[in-house]
Formats: structure tokens, sequence, C-alpha cells
């Protein structure tokens, strides 16, 4: 693979996660830049196609921790948020996240299927396409579709607050499917979770 071909391919994702990290523009594209040219120079590290995603995102977090960490070190009073990387408490997100596969198994077994290899494994779309021998676009349509299962699957058990780039501030269990979730979900339950 290309560093053209990869770049282009996650070079958006990239940027909305930088974006959801840093909050000055001109500090996003420094820092894409500079993940790019890491991406390239050691693109000869990179021993999986597959992981190509993960890979990035290892060395655009990397990037981001040390942007803070270096700008930390030019201040004597740094904002507390400023120091998010400091802090080892789980954010909703990573709380939320582990609820993701148990919801998964719960879609039919073609859609279980596809979100698990692309959206677990991190698969390549066009890999995938190949692999179970349909064309690109019919895959592309089949994830927006899995997709959009999963998401009205989480809507059933939790109330979610977004904001408005859909990163997920909070999440409330339903009181209604508290036992399902219960059975299905208990890692994503808060321990403060009573009804």
């Amino acid at each position: 693979m290309t560093i053209d071909a990869l770049w282009s391919e996650y070079q958006a994702d990239i940027k909305a996660y930088l974006h959801s990290k840093v909050s000055n523009p001109d500090d996003v594209e420094e820092l894409l830049q500079e993940i790019s040219l890491r991406a390239f120079l050691n693109l000869n590290t990179l021993k999986s196609e597959e992981k190509t995603k993960a890979w990035l995102f290892k060395i655009a977090g990397n990037m981001v921790i040390d942007f803070y960490r270096k700008n930390s070190n030019k201040r004597l009073n740094p904002h507390p948020e400023d120091l998010w990387y400091l802090d080892q408490s789980e954010d909703v997100e990573h709380v939320f996240s582990r609820c993701v596969a148990p919801l998964i198994r719960d879609l039919p077994d073609d859609m279980a299927a596809l979100l698990t290899a692309i959206d677990i494994k991190g698969h390549s779309q066009k890999e995938y396409a190949a692999d179970i021998g349909i064309s690109y676009s019919t895959l592309k349509s089949r994830v927006q579709k899995a997709r959009k299962m999963l998401y009205a699957v989480f809507n059933e058990y939790c109330d979610i607050s977004v904001d408005r780039r859909g990163n997920i501030l909070d999440f409330n269990v339903n009181p209604e499917k508290y036992e399902r979730c219960k059975t299905l979900l208990p890692i994503c339950l808060p321990p403060s979770v009573s009804l």
C-alpha cells in the first residue's frame, strides 16, 4: 500500500479525531501534516494492511499526547482540560465502546459478520468485498444499513447524548431494558446504575 492511497482513505477520519482532541484548527492542520510525515517515514513498520487504520490512529494518538505534553511544559499553569491524557478514569466513549461487540451479536448473522469484520477487526471494505465476492459499492450500502441497524439497537437500550460531531457525551440505560441489558451488556453498566 502506498502512502497516498493510505492517506486518501483515512485522512478525513484522522482529522475528525484531531478536532475532537485539539481545539485550535491551526494546531489540527499542523498535527495532520506531522502524522502524515510520520506515517510516510514508518510505513515499512506496518506489518499488515488489515491493521492500517489502527496503526494510523496509534500514531495520531501518540502525536496528540506529545502535543499536549510539549505545550503543558511551556505553560506554568495549564488548563485542566488540556491535560486530558493524564486522566486515567474511563471516558464515556470508552465505556460505551465495550457495548459494541455484544450489540453487534444481537443483529442478524450477516450484518453481525459484516460489522465485526469491518468495524471490530478493521478489515478494509474493499478487501472484504473482494473476499466475499460482492462489489465494493454493494458492500458500502450493506455497511451503512448494518450501522443504522446497530444504532437502532443502541437506542433500544440507551438514551445517547452526542455533540455536533457525533461524539458520545453521555448515555443512560433505558429502565425498561435494564434487565435485558444487565444480562447482555453487564460490562457496559456503570457501577452507580440503580433502578
